[in-house]
């Protein structure tokens, strides 16, 4: 989401500081225990592309932040009060939110981290994360991509685990028919970083069906039923990597 500086913004400030405010990623931190926000906040404080602008200490107040605030990146704990995190994602994606999140908790409850993705969270990272990886995650996400980390990528995995991961040694692997096309992982590329059909069909100067014959295309050979298993088989398998935004 790209932000604008008021004409009042502009005259009060310098150039320089209302140039990094614009391209600053901004960020809502919630958790119910304020010696984590204010950590967050003083790790953050040092990037000079990350902003916070709010935070909240419950699952509501989450939801009055992200409409008051749009910021970019909602860091959200699973475990809060009145409405938890898993409720405050559902909301959010009911009221289809711009802000992509990250979940940043201490559980390490694979059925958790799956029902997280399904809601639509973009990343998962644990709370015991080195500092570094947590930036490199709220920059990796804002660009539009999926962050998992080895721990939680294994954890969901097990959990999509495919037929063509599955089979054991020495059997026919029925679903793998044929290798992908590289067109076809082009698509699963975009997929992985969170784009949506029209987007890939303008991307790629193709119609929008032309792309959903692809996906089901897809869907056969890897032998995964939706987008976000492909997403995670995806990153499981590095085909993430093989397109730019």
């Amino acid at each position: 989401m790209e932000n604008t500086v008021t004409a009042v913004q502009h005259t009060d400030l310098g150039p320089e500081v209302s140039e990094k405010r614009r391209k600053s990623i901004r960020i809502v931190i919630a958790d119910d225990h304020p010696i984590v926000r204010d950590g967050l906040k003083k790790l953050l404080a040092l990037e000079d592309d990350i902003e916070v602008v709010g935070e909240a200490g419950d699952g509501r107040e989450v939801l009055e932040r992200v409409q008051e605030l749009e910021p970019d990146v909602l860091l959200l704990d699973l475990r809060m009060p009145n409405l938890d995190g898993l409720a405050a994602l559902q909301a959010l994606q009911q009221a289809n939110r711009s802000t992509r999140v990250i979940v940043l908790t201490a559980s390490e409850d694979k059925n958790e981290f799956v029902q997280a993705m399904k809601l639509g969270c973009s990343g998962i990272v644990l709370k015991q994360t080195a500092p570094d990886l947590i930036i490199k995650s709220i920059r990796k996400v804002n660009a539009g991509e999926i962050w998992l980390d080895s721990h939680t990528t294994a954890a969901v995995m097990r959990q999509f685990s495919s037929p063509i991961d599955m089979a054991p040694t020495g059997q026919s692997k029925t679903r793998e028919r044929s290798p992908l096309s590289q067109r076809e992982r082009e698509i699963v590329a975009l997929v992985a970083q969170g784009y949506k059909n029209k987007e890939m069909a303008e991307k790629m100067f193709i119609s929008e069906q032309t792309v959903k014959n692809h996906l089901h295309n897809i869907f056969d050979k890897l032998g995964v039923s939706d987008r976000l298993e492909l997403a995670l088989y995806a990153i499981h398998k590095g085909l993430h990597l093989g397109a730019e935004r």
